[in-house]
């Protein structure tokens, strides 16, 4: 496993570069997260294949973003990430906001190989606004410690019905910071409001109709501790209308544990489309 940065569109982005003999499979994180979401996937299918897993820009040990980000320009850094590295044919598997950005980088590149989205690249409403804003709250506060952090997201991880290991603390670690006196999340709290807020121009039909490639949706269909489920099934009907070469699952995990635990099932739709794809 080697990390190193790459300077895309003037800015760095952070790279976990694990070998293997096929791939490439690019893992692409969601909203407030960092490579280290995508931790199961990637040590599931790492050796066959080669994985690049990826901080976001404005995420972990990524350069900054603005409050005018939006998917639509991760999109491009990713594109361009490709170009730089030079990578043949890759997959891309993103969960929720990486996947909204997976497919419109299908979108836009003719020789992806297979797209995987993880309960994401759905139709917008309210409805997810009402789960996802009040967990941004973390991102613009000042702790006098790191363990005041890590207790604070672990409540707030157990309020999303995820149950607290290892990983997880692996994970807030390594997306809070010492700031002069203090500790903060890495992420700007008006950057990653602004990618949330982009979603909202997210078009299933605009980006799914030029997607080529086969594509496999996994959708999480269980409730978010007391929450329902941040899509709806009836959210993905866009999606599975206009993306020419779709396969979709559905998972009882809900958004969250479809990252932060290991997930045979999922593990198991994601083998058996690799391997129609390889063949």
């Amino acid at each position: 496993m080697e990390f190193y940065k790459k300077t895309i569109h003037g800015h760095d982005i952070q790279v976990v570069d694990y070998p293997g003999e096929k791939g490439p499979i690019i893992m692409i994180h969601g909203l407030t997260g960092s490579h280290k979401y995508m931790h199961f996937y990637a040590e599931k299918l790492k050796g066959e294949y080669r994985i690049l897993s990826v901080d976001l820009r404005g995420r972990g040990n990524s350069a900054k973003i603005s409050s005018e980000s939006t998917i639509f320009q991760h999109a491009e850094d990713i594109l361009e990430l490709i170009r730089t590295l030079k990578l043949d044919h890759p997959i891309l598997l993103g969960h929720s906001m990486g996947a909204f950005i997976s497919s419109i980088v299908a979108s836009k590149l003719n020789n992806v190989k297979a797209v995987i989205l993880l309960d994401g690249a759905a139709k917008m409403s309210e409805h997810q606004r009402a789960i996802v804003q009040p967990a941004l709250g973390r991102l613009s506060k000042k702790y006098s410690a790191k363990e005041s952090y890590l207790k604070e997201i672990q409540q707030i991880y157990s309020m999303l019905g995820v149950t607290w290991n290892e990983t997880l603390e692996e994970i807030a670690e390594y997306e809070v910071e010492r700031v002069s006196d203090h500790w903060e999340n890495k992420s700007s709290a008006s950057g990653i409001l602004a990618d949330f807020e982009s979603f909202q121009n997210y078009v299933p039909k605009e980006v799914c109709s030029k997607i080529s490639c086969p594509v496999l949706l996994v959708y999480a269909k269980g409730e978010i501790g007391s929450l329902p489920p941040l899509f709806y099934q009836k959210d993905y009907e866009d999606t599975q209308a206009y993306t020419k070469n779709i396969q979709m699952e559905i998972s009882d995990c809900n958004h969250y544990t479809m990252v932060f635990e290991n997930r045979e099932d999922i593990n198991g739709y994601i083998e058996g489309f690799l391997k129609k794809i390889d063949s």
